[in-house]
């Protein structure tokens, strides 16, 4: 499925092409080191990513990352993560400001598309782009507001079913992820849990997982997610294990999805208030989740 169209006129390959031709537009697949430039992109849009994300989102589907060249020169990008022969997911759709308006996004997304198969693609639009998405197939499902702040306010009470995640929580872990996320995860979840300047915990009861959350340094501030959770007091409790040793002039940004109430009440108690949101769309029919233990979603790049 494409519905952007057939693959078009760009040559399209998995080899970045010499360098001495800086009329020809081509699309490969990237390297982490492209993408390295890509976030750099991604941070100027304003998007605020983890200072750490690329390492954890890139080995997730490798061959799912790509870049228009214009000769040698790297001037868009879009990737096209495949999570399970079901589900993948669209972010990273940017093109470079001085190449904008030439067709070269356009042009990237038709020879990245097909990466997805048959698959069900998900993606966060930002507004602008909605009837863009709307006109390609993709139908709109739900509004992912993000709340911003310094945390403060109402506090859970203290309660030792919070603990620091470790190695011994990670499968656990994965199994309760499946229920909140249209795929399985693992392995991503190995390195998300576990990367320099994250800091996960779960919440347990009786020593079944019910809930987890991930906080992790971001360009501005720090940002959580996910946050999942069985109850309210659950995703309180986690939120406030995760915020807890935050100095008091950090900030803290949580991507909500807006028909979860409690989600955006506990946001609210918190003291983050909204600044920005997206539209989370989908091509086809999504795999089941409890929605309603989605109190911040991961990301806006990979879902």
């Amino acid at each position: 499925m494409n519905p952007l169209g057939r693959l078009p006129h760009p040559r399209t390959s998995d080899e970045t092409p010499a360098p001495g031709a800086p009329d020809t537009f081509t699309v490969t697949r990237a390297t982490l080191d492209d993408w390295h430039l890509v976030a750099e992109w991604a941070a100027a849009e304003g998007w605020n990513p983890g200072t750490g994300d690329l390492a954890c989102f890139h080995p997730t589907d490798p061959a799912g990352f790509f870049v228009g060249r214009l000769g040698d020169r790297i001037v868009s990008a879009v990737s096209v993560v495949t999570y399970s022969p079901d589900y993948a997911f669209l972010g990273y759709y940017l093109v470079h400001p001085d190449h904008r308006g030439q067709g070269r996004g356009l042009a990237t997304w038709r020879a990245a598309f097909p990466h997805a198969g048959t698959r069900t693609v998900g993606l966060d639009a930002v507004p602008a782009q909605q009837a863009t998405y709307a006109r390609a197939g993709f139908a709109t499902a739900y509004t992912t507001i993000r709340y911003a702040g310094r945390p403060g306010g109402a506090t859970a009470p203290a309660t030792v079913a919070v603990v620091p995640a470790t190695a011994a929580h990670l499968d656990a872990v994965a199994a309760y992820d499946r229920q909140c996320f249209p795929a399985e995860r693992r392995a991503f979840l190995a390195r998300w849990l576990t990367a320099p300047g994250h800091t996960a915990c779960v919440h347990l009861d009786g020593g079944r997982v019910t809930g987890y959350g991930v906080i992790r340094p971001a360009r501005d501030g720090r940002r959580i997610g996910p946050l999942f959770a069985d109850t309210p007091e659950g995703a309180e409790a986690l939120f406030d294990a995760l915020t807890a040793q935050l100095g008091p002039h950090d900030e803290v940004l949580m991507d909500v999805p807006e028909p979860h109430r409690a989600a955006m009440a506990l946001a609210a108690s918190r003291g983050l208030t909204p600044s920005s949101h997206t539209v989370r769309m989908y091509t086809g029919p999504v795999p089941p989740t409890r929605e309603d233990r989605v109190y911040g979603v991961t990301s806006l790049e990979l879902g």
